[in-house]
């Protein structure tokens, strides 16, 4: 998710919302694909798989758009840094996956665009007026009443810090979407794709040295633990059309997400990630028969509408700015 201040006009929304819907359509088969398989293989596995499927296609997508030249960059340690804080929000969302159900997680995960509000403001230098800052408290008052602190121990399905992951991964999630809009500007989608994907595979390569034998999860009970460290093995029967699912969005995904934010304002494109969230609650309740728990439901619907209401008025305060500029050039 993302909402991002920015001066550059909408140049094709359309498109942007196009781009938007088809990317977190194919987010939210990501993640049913990847908490289906969250039982049987190694999260560093999976993501290598992907990965390794995914910059097949942005390497070809990269051709289409201009050729390997386009993969030259002057900003290096920015596409580095994009890379690392988009798989540091992967590791902490799908570790949780494997324990807490998809609609609550991806709940918790689209605190997002309040994040962004916040962050936008050392890092974008934006004002944020009072209204703003106030839904970005009803949606972190949305999180504490999804992560249920009054709840003991022995009440709990789900550890309290398994329930922070979602957040933590909203969080690097936000600085991921603040990078692509900087370095949109002069990067096409697909190389940054490419950027993406090198990272992944790289940084899953590296468990795999560290961890691929499963050493690391003998003994351990824990379900998110074994999800991040058990051994790799050779996908069974269909799993490997799932992992060949997982690579195909892969790209898709990272494709779409950068194509949506170059040719349109976050602000009006944004809102539309919000689809992710029925589908999350759909695939929960299809695939393993999960219904939202009463207080999750009051979760979702305190951050799903301050999110908006942060879009809506992000987009009121743009069309305010574009109506000054159009009535000073008269002058």
């Amino acid at each position: 998710m993302s909402q991002i201040a920015t001066t550059v006009p909408a140049a094709r929304p359309g498109a942007g919302i196009a781009f938007i819907l088809l990317g977190v359509s194919a987010i939210s088969v990501n993640d049913m694909l990847i908490k289906q398989l969250s039982a049987g293989y190694p999260l560093h596995q999976m993501v290598f798989t992907r990965s390794l499927i995914g910059i097949a296609f942005s390497l070809i997508l990269a051709q289409l758009e201009g050729g390997i030249a386009i993969l030259r960059t002057q900003r290096p340690l920015l596409h580095i840094m994009r890379g690392l804080v988009i798989v540091a929000s992967n590791l902490a969302f799908f570790t949780a996956l494997a324990v807490v159900p998809l609609a609550e997680a991806t709940a918790l995960f689209f605190v997002a665009p309040l994040m962004i509000t916040l962050l936008s403001i050392p890092l974008l230098g934006e004002k944020v007026g009072p209204y703003r800052l106030g839904a970005v408290a009803i949606g972190l008052i949305g999180v504490t009443v999804m992560m249920r602190p009054w709840e003991s121990g022995s009440e709990r399905q789900t550890g309290f810090l398994i329930l922070l992951l979602p957040v933590l991964a909203a969080f690097t999630y936000a600085l991921y979407q603040i990078l692509t809009r900087k370095l949109g500007v002069s990067t096409k989608a697909s190389a940054m794709g490419v950027y993406v994907q090198s990272i992944f595979i790289l940084v899953s390569l590296a468990f795999f040295l560290v961890a691929g034998d499963g050493r690391f999860a003998e003994g351990t009970t824990n379900e998110s633990v074994r999800f991040l460290m058990r051994a790799w093995i050779w996908p069974r029967g269909h799993d490997v059309w799932l992992f060949a699912g997982l690579g195909l969005n892969s790209a898709i995904v990272v494709y779409c997400l950068s194509q949506a934010y170059r040719l349109a304002d976050a602000a009006t494109i944004a809102p539309f990630e919000y689809v992710g969230l029925p589908l999350a609650v759909m695939w929960g309740w299809v695939i393993w028969g999960e219904i939202p728990a009463s207080a999750v439901s009051v979760g979702i619907v305190l951050i799903m509408g301050s999110g908006l209401f942060v879009f809506l008025r992000e987009m009121r305060k743009n069309r305010k700015a574009a109506l000054a500029h159009r009535v000073h050039r008269r002058y």
